[in-house]
């Protein structure tokens, strides 16, 4: 039965993505919401880190003992410097691992 259900639900996902490909080949975008769809996955992005970073323990946090905060800030500045995406998850996941040991949270 779980099988079964897997199968069927990788099925339903399947059409329901397959759907929309066949569905808007056909039709044009209007400009207006080809502009606004370009904001969707910042925002989705942020949506996701902000929590973690700024409400590491439920929360809101922005001291300097707050370590997720730091390595955000420190991974986005290596992001704004060097535009280079490896070198920021790098710069923020060692953050990550190293900070905690000097800061509690």
């Amino acid at each position: 039965m779980l099988w079964l259900t897997i199968l069927f639900m990788g099925f339903v996902t399947y059409t329901l993505r397959l759907s929309f490909i066949v569905l808007l080949e056909r039709w044009e975008i209007p400009p207006l919401v080809q502009r606004g769809l370009r904001f969707v996955p910042p925002a989705v992005l942020s949506a996701i880190i902000f929590p973690e970073v700024l409400r590491p323990n439920g929360a809101l946090d922005l001291s300097p003992g707050n370590a997720r905060l730091i390595a955000g800030l420190l991974a986005t500045l290596v992001a704004w410097s060097t535009k280079n995406m490896l070198l920021t998850i790098a710069v923020g996941m060692g953050a990550l691992w190293i900070l905690p040991l000097f800061f509690k949270g």
